[in-house]
């Protein structure tokens, strides 16, 4: 695990001291963060990475993550597309099957003066607060800016029940009696999946792949998931095909709070078993040097999602200095100003566009990259994530209306 001072070398020693100094003020204050899956997602990865360096930071801060059955999971996948704006059908016993889940993780954890809830699946923890007291906040994750009734109304009631509500963008913030925070994530420039590596290690994994670097290279890396859509991937590659010979790579894991998973999965090598060009890879939670890799190797990188609550891949490719074409949904215009940072696209036809005129104007595309680094640089790494929470902390000591740290 790096250590907190390690950042001085890319953000500046100024930054580090005002992190040590907002940590200061917070008196020795707990925080513990909740949420469903130790791996897969970048949830999971932000708090792997976060905790620590919170801890060096002398905020004593833990990490709980709950459990579930079968059921309860594929109720919250219910609740993630609700939220996204897609219908679903919810009964009144799966309903209370999720409180009761959460009631019974309730009744084995212990809770710290802060308690950091993230998602939905444990946002009915938020009962327990009447009787351990303490200050509670909800994170949200997901774009939910046009969500199906029915899930927002089962919602609310726990949500208005947290002292505040922190969002990724601007857009998901919703009318409520309690504040609204919004708070970016971010990307650690120092882990193994973002750090500088040597391109002797780029081209092993490539060859590892059987990926041929000498014809250009279109990538998504993403959860296997309805809603990054691959399927919409496939069909912008193959209009694209036609006038360029271009490979396409497809790859990543799955949640273990997401059933859908092998679903998609399936339907995405079936689809591509027709193809010898399009290469897709199961990547387990530890190939973070080859994601790595495939992003620093590749031509241009895709993240062509339907919803997004932000689309951390975004940042990990503009970081890396690559072209990135991605969907104009959720967080992902925060990230990429179109034709100045990245490219931002409505649909199939599109991203094949983009793709073709970034695979004919390499200049351009380089200049996208570069400017897209310096954009990550300065608003999405992790120090900046760090001070907003710890601004966020203190805030619960303070009085006012509405925090806004965007």
């Amino acid at each position: 695990m790096v250590h907190i001072d390690e950042y001085a070398a890319i953000v500046g020693q100024s930054v580090l001291n005002e992190l040590h100094l907002l940590a200061s003020h917070l008196g020795g204050r707990r925080v513990q963060h909740i949420n469903s899956t130790a791996v897969g997602g970048g949830v999971a990865e932000i708090l792997t990475r976060m905790v620590p360096l919170l801890n060096q930071l002398g905020v004593q801060t833990r990490w709980d993550v709950i459990k579930g059955n079968e059921k309860f999971f594929v109720t919250t996948k219910k609740f993630h597309n609700g939220l996204h704006g897609i219908p679903v059908d919810i009964t009144p016993e799966e309903y209370e099957s999720f409180i009761e889940v959460n009631r019974e993780n309730a009744a084995t954890m212990t809770f710290e003066e802060i308690v950091f809830v993230h998602d939905p699946q444990p946002i009915a923890l938020v009962d327990e607060r009447r009787r351990c007291g303490g200050h509670w906040l909800w994170r949200c994750h997901i774009d939910f800016s046009r969500p199906e009734k029915s899930v927002w109304k089962f919602l609310e009631q726990f949500i208005v029940r947290y002292d505040a509500s922190v969002y990724s963008a601007p857009a998901f913030a919703h009318r409520l009696p309690i504040p609204q925070v919004l708070i970016s994530p971010s990307i650690d420039p120092l882990s193994e999946k973002n750090r500088d590596i040597p391109q002797e290690t780029v081209e092993a994994i490539f060859r590892k792949f059987n990926i041929d670097r000498s014809r250009p290279v279109v990538t998504q890396i993403s959860r296997f998931d309805y809603l990054k859509d691959p399927l919409g991937v496939i069909k912008a590659y193959k209009v694209v095909k036609k006038h360029v010979d271009v490979q396409l790579v497809l790859a990543g894991g799955a949640a273990t709070d997401d059933p859908e998973g092998p679903a998609v999965m399936q339907m995405v090598q079936e689809e591509a078993a027709k193809d010898k060009d399009i290469i897709v890879l199961f990547l387990p939670p530890s190939s973070d040097l080859e994601i790595n890799a495939l992003q620093r190797g590749s031509t241009i990188i895709l993240q062509k999602s339907l919803r997004e609550g932000f689309g951390l891949t975004v940042a990990e490719a503009l970081w890396k200095g690559k072209p990135v074409i991605a969907s104009a949904v959720g967080g992902i215009p925060l990230q990429i100003a179109h034709k100045y940072s990245g490219i931002l696209t409505h649909s199939i036809e599109g991203t094949a566009f983009w793709i073709k005129q970034l695979l004919h104007e390499p200049s351009f595309a380089d200049r996208l990259g570069t400017n897209g680094h310096e954009h990550i640089k300065h608003n999405f790494l992790i120090t900046r994530h760090i001070r907003d929470y710890l601004l966020l902390f203190l805030s619960l000591y303070h009085t006012g209306d509405v925090v806004d740290l965007s």
